[in-house]
């Protein structure tokens, strides 16, 4: 069995997500360590949080806002934010960002007020 994965985003089937539509790549249950999602934030993002999520964002195009516990803050391509676990966030405006999030990403980790 080989050291690596390889995954193409463009044969990953999008879902829908409080942000919009998300294609993960490495979510088979095989892997421990994280996930790796392209997400396409759509204008009407809803705020949630995760309990043992962490999730790294790399705006890679679009200008807006992350909601971050209630707080607004304006992105762009190459803006770079780590959310921590409890922190209550949504995409504002359409952005287009890679999403990791460790540990692996699981539905049952999302929780809406």
């Amino acid at each position: 069995m080989a050291n690596y994965e390889v995954t193409h985003f463009d044969d990953i089937e999008a879902v829908a997500c409080p942000c919009g539509w998300a294609r993960r790549a490495f979510a088979g249950p095989d892997n421990s360590v994280a996930t790796l999602h392209i997400v396409e934030a759509q204008a009407d993002s809803r705020a949630h949080y995760h309990k043992h999520h962490t999730e790294f964002y790399l705006v890679l195009a679009g200008e807006g806002h992350l909601e971050l516990d209630g707080k607004l803050i304006p992105v762009r391509p190459l803006s770079t934010v780590m959310i921590k676990p409890f922190c209550r966030h949504r995409a504002v405006g359409k952005l287009r960002f890679v999403n990791v999030c460790v540990p692996p990403f699981d539905p049952a980790d999302e929780w809406f007020d």
